[in-house]
């Protein structure tokens, strides 16, 4: 065996050899990166000043998660900044955060090829596998290529397979006497019955219970704790993805136990449908279409369908009860927009005994402008996806953001998360006016140079598949809870704007209260 004296010449020479090497490829990185940015007309963002390194800044950021304070302290950060595009440090590694339109159209449509979702798959994996949400390239094409036909016109004409629920919804209010309601809660529960029903052939009924004289009519394995499992899996879920690199860090028992909760119910569902024959299958879809019937046609792997189920429904049930939620939230507290939207529903629909439900369609409610206003506001002030990110696949630009003025190029190199916020976005008084943090429907009586300012349900080739589902059912809901329900009423004293919980979607904090009452 050598003697380590006789070792010293041999390693020094190769420590010469790996470090010479470390510097020239740094050189060679340095003189291609500065040609690049040259030729693009490169200027540097604004650094956000006191955040190199950056832990005590993602800190801040999980603390304001945790109060309810998050989306609005992005703003705040762009106030630091004075900038709608800058970067921070996050151990070493450069993040730019934006506001900017058109970094948004940049990100999301024009330069759609030079970004992909970075960590993403690895962040939501546990809950949520190999879905739409969480793959690029060839597997999000295929996804996309599978999913789409099952959002075509005609099946989101079917809203009246709604009214059963919202009869059962009623029940709940009715129950509640002119109490104070946290209606987020009802909601949340009446849209994964309404959701489930729809991807999976049958609601988890959480909705049922004996206290309105409906006991569940199913006794599926896990059923009861389904919806709080799905709330907590993705609380951590979304922490895993705020934290970035160290999401790994994020695995504690209880996210495993509530992403198996998910799991064992999607499993039921999924095994249930694999079970049928052919001929049933088709006996089974004849009564109304089921998404989970449709799929099954197209391939009978376990896992791809259960992975495609859970991505949607993360979408068709949690943004749309947020957007019920915020709606309700803003009209309670608004008596003119209130009357304004019932004496809309009113003249088309009816209203309380009278109310004509067959004539509430897809076609028909798109007739309703003021209540487009109204949702499109909404989700303006509350965007279901407050804040997202794409990571660069390859050194690009954004178009916008660099130099004093901030209207030159931003060279960002390959690997480099670039994070949006359109809930930024939807607040800038540059396109929404001084009067940009009001609730105000009217506003949408003229839009038509918003753009990309506007993006509510995403844009370019990962747009939302199930915008006009989602808007078709809350619309739906809408309609007919002011027409059994005419008289809401906040009961909310909490300080506005309110606190707002950011998992995978957004929501109230807490709660919504208010009366509703005929």
């Amino acid at each position: 065996m050598p003697a380590i004296e006789d070792l010293i010449p041999y390693l020094a020479k190769w420590y010469t050899i790996v470090a010479g090497a470390v510097v020239v490829y740094a050189l060679a990185t340095y003189a291609k990166r500065s040609s690049f940015k040259k030729a693009h007309g490169c200027k540097d963002a604004v650094f956000l000043k006191n955040s190199w390194w950056s832990i005590p800044l993602i800190l801040e950021l999980l603390k304001k998660k945790n109060e309810g304070d998050m989306v609005d302290f992005a703003i705040e950060l762009f106030h630091r900044a004075k900038a709608n595009t800058y970067y921070i440090s996050l151990v070493g590694v450069n993040i730019f955060l934006s506001q900017d339109p058109e970094v948004i159209k940049a990100l999301l449509a024009t330069q759609f090829n030079d970004f992909a979702l970075g960590t993403r798959h690895a962040h939501f994996k546990p809950l949520l596998g190999d879905g739409i949400f969480t793959l690029d390239g060839e597997g999000w094409k295929h996804s996309r290529a599978m999913l789409r036909p099952q959002f075509a016109r005609e099946q989101v004409a079917h809203v009246q397979s709604l009214e059963p629920h919202l009869q059962v919804f009623r029940k709940h209010i009715d129950k509640a006497d002119g109490k104070t309601i946290d209606i987020q809660e009802l909601f949340f529960k009446l849209t994964v019955d309404t959701s489930t029903e729809f991807l999976f052939g049958e609601s988890v009924c959480s909705l049922y219970d004996e206290s309105i004289g409906l006991p569940p009519p199913n006794d599926i394995d896990g059923r009861a704790e389904f919806a709080e499992s799905f709330n907590v899996a993705q609380k951590y879920a979304a922490t895993r993805s705020y934290v970035q690199m160290f999401y790994w860090l994020i695995n504690n028992a209880e996210f495993r136990k509530a992403n198996a909760g998910v799991h064992k119910v999607a499993k039921h569902y999924v095994q249930r449908a694999l079970n049928f024959t052919p001929e049933e299958l088709e006996k089974n879809s004849a009564n109304g279409y089921t998404f989970l019937y449709e799929l099954v046609k197209q391939t009978r792997n376990p896992k791809v369908l259960q992975d495609q189920l859970l991505n949607i429904l993360v979408a068709g049930r949690d943004t749309t009860a947020g957007l019920l939620s915020f709606t309700f939230f803003e009209l309670a507290r608004r008596p003119e927009v209130l009357a304004k939207l019932k004496e809309e529903i009113y003249l088309h629909f009816g209203k309380g005994d009278d109310a004509k439900v067959d004539e509430i369609t897809f076609a028909s409610l798109k007739k309703c402008e003021y209540l487009k206003f109204v949702l499109n506001e909404t989700l303006r002030l509350y965007p279901s996806v407050p804040i997202n990110f794409r990571v660069s696949n390859k050194d690009t630009t954004l178009p916008v953001g660099g130099g004093e003025d901030g209207q030159a190029p931003i060279f960002i190199p390959k690997g480099t998360t670039v994070a949006y916020s359109v809930y930024a976005t939807h607040r800038m008084e540059e396109y929404y006016g001084k009067d940009a943090s009001e609730f105000k429907p009217e506003r949408w009586a003229d839009s038509k140079r918003l753009s990309w300012a506007y993006v509510p349900f995403n844009g370019g080739p990962r747009i939302c598949l199930g915008q006009q589902f989602a808007l078709t059912e809350a619309s739906y809901v809408v309609v007919r809870l002011l027409q059994m329900f005419p008289n809401l009423v906040s009961k909310d004293s909490r300080p506005y704007p309110p606190k707002k919980s950011v998992h995978l979607t957004m929501c109230h904090q807490d709660a919504v209260y208010v009366q509703l009452t005929k």
